[in-house]
């Protein structure tokens, strides 16, 4: 423990919060060679109730690059159809769509609970990381050479950087760093009941009702998750008593009416009140917060917890750039330049699903209700009903990290149910790789920096420059440190999809960050140099 300790107070991190957000941030982060003390408040694990059910394809990739997501997909329940309905009668089906050729389908139902297990598993096969329960911190303190976290019973603990996923209720972490947590919590209360039942008809889809005969004026949401279990959501006035329905046989009826005359049985319910709030600093100092300690979403959509894990995905490969001295303290400043923008644009996502579900005056639910009721038939309306648009990686294009195509130029948000096309600041399809240590594409870009040269392109030029740059090295005057790969798209995939995925133009370099985010797409060997450079946080010098 000691040698562990010292290790972290030099050139490791605490993870503040065991969730599966700070799991994911700590295996990602040992994943590269950085140890890691991740501490929890709490005595032991928790694992109560189904929580955040909805894990999406791109997340299922980071946990696979963890040490998960194979098995946590291949527990889950797959769905691709998300079905809308107005009252009894269906609107439309959204049917998910592949960037790519994933190994990973759109959505996967599988409870917090069992994602923390499964993670928890790969934690322990883990040399670098330690776990240490019952560390209520209460305090942290910065100063040049590190982070000082202040436990319960004074037990504090040293380290290079800290990233704080303490979740939702974590006032005391950011008290001490000194953010606000701005925005709003809404009336309406929903109730959350795991049901077991079969109903083999719901199976493999998500299921939405505006306005059902068995809730009238509000919603239902309907998941299916493994083990025969069904996750429905309610919404319900704000002064709703679970206890006095449980007690009353109210809530045996309001089950019934969804599920009829099967046999069911309750694993576990709750009551909620959402909120949407977002810290003004993702960043301060040492210190990175992710998930629900930085932002809280309305679940429509699941981007709670999927969010989350892109945090942890964007903060491990760069504070693991820093503490190997491959990159300046300055990268981490595009951690909140990123990932904060990602979250006001959850935000926004979410806000407006909740403005649709719960109008505010009466002029708003006429309009709803008149777009609900014309949706049936008219398909012009079905795009301004929302029922939660789905979880999706968030598109670096206004990154200081990314380097502008001017032919590529970003369309703003996609379409529902779309992925914007592969270009700088997008999240690279995944695609099989004939490499000898990979067999995807992300997998082969999450390994370092990765420049793909497509046909025609001056392959021994690049190599050239790159050579010639790391000779010269170091993280501010030179050119890059660490690792680095150019391979020619036909050498990793002789079939052509890759170069057919991307949308590779001839003679063309791409550039792929260790979140296989792309950060430029050039034609000039002479211009690795200074992409590289913006994309490791640093000065950057005008590309050609």
């Amino acid at each position: 423990m000691a040698d562990l300790d010292d290790a972290v107070a030099t050139r490791g991190v605490a993870v503040i919060g065991a969730g599966p957000v700070g799991q994911t941030t700590s295996l990602l982060l040992a994943r590269r060679g950085v140890p890691v003390v991740l501490l929890d408040g709490r005595p032991e694990r928790d694992p109560v109730g189904s929580k955040a059910i909805c894990q999406q394809r791109d997340v299922l990739d980071v946990w696979e690059f963890a040490g998960g997501g194979r098995r946590i997909a291949a527990e889950g329940v797959t769905w691709r159809t998300a079905r809308t309905f107005h009252r009894d009668r269906e609107l439309f089906a959204d049917h998910l769509p592949d960037a790519g050729v994933s190994e990973f389908p759109p959505f996967v139902n599988i409870s917090q609970a069992r994602v923390e297990e499964i993670l928890d598993e790969q934690i322990a096969r883990q040399p670098l990381i330690e776990v240490r329960w019952d560390r209520e911190v209460v305090g942290l303190a910065q100063d040049s050479s590190g982070v000082t976290i202040r436990c319960v019973g004074g037990r504090d603990l040293r380290a290079a950087y800290a990233v704080a996923c303490a979740g939702a209720r974590a006032e005391s972490v950011r008290r001490a760093l000194g953010v606000t947590f701005g925005g709003r919590s809404f009336d309406d209360r929903f109730l959350i009941c795991d049901i077991r039942a079969d109903l083999p008809d719901w199976a493999d889809e998500r299921r939405f009702y505006f306005d059902p005969a068995w809730n009238p004026g509000r919603q239902v949401l309907i998941h299916p998750c493994p083990g025969g279990v069904f996750r429905i959501d309610w919404q319900v006035p704000e002064d709703y008593d679970l206890v006095a329905e449980q007690w009353s046989g109210a809530l045996d009826e309001r089950i019934r009416a969804i599920v009829g005359d099967v046999g069911y049985d309750v694993v576990w319910s709750s009551v909620y009140r959402f909120h949407s709030r977002v810290v003004d600093r993702m960043r301060v100092g040492r210190v990175l917060l992710a998930g629900d300690c930085a932002h809280l979403y309305a679940p429509f959509g699941a981007r709670g917890l999927n969010s989350g894990v892109g945090d942890a995905d964007n903060a491990a490969w760069k504070l693991a750039w820093v503490l190997r001295g491959w990159a300046g303290e300055a990268l981490l400043e595009s951690y909140h330049a990123e990932r904060h923008a990602a979250a006001e644009e959850n935000l926004a996502v979410t806000t407006a699903t909740m403005d649709f579900l719960v109008p505010h005056d009466e002029d708003r639910r006429r309009r709803r209700e008149a777009v609900l009721t014309g949706a049936v038939s008219d398909p012009g309306l079905r795009g301004q009903v929302d029922s939660g648009r789905l979880a999706e990686p968030f598109w670096y294009v206004a990154s200081p990290l990314t380097t502008v195509d001017e032919t590529r130029p970003f369309a703003g948000r996609p379409p529902r149910a779309t992925v914007p096309s592969p270009g700088p600041g997008i999240l690279v399809p995944d695609v099989p790789v004939s490499v000898a240590d990979c067999t995807r594409l992300r997998e082969l870009a999450r390994s370092g920096f990765l420049v793909l040269a497509a046909p025609e392109a001056d392959l021994a030029a690049a190599e050239a420059v790159l050579t010639a740059g790391n000779r010269r090295g170091g993280t501010d005057e030179g050119e890059w440190t660490g690792p680095l790969r150019v391979l020619a798209a036909d050498d990793v995939d002789p079939t052509g999809s890759v170069a057919a995925e991307l949308g590779m133009r001839s003679g063309e370099l791409w550039v792929l960050r260790p979140d296989a985010y792309v950060a430029a797409v050039i034609t000039d060997p002479r211009d690795l140099g200074p992409v590289l450079r913006r994309a490791c946080g640093r000065a950057a010098t005008p590309v050609r």
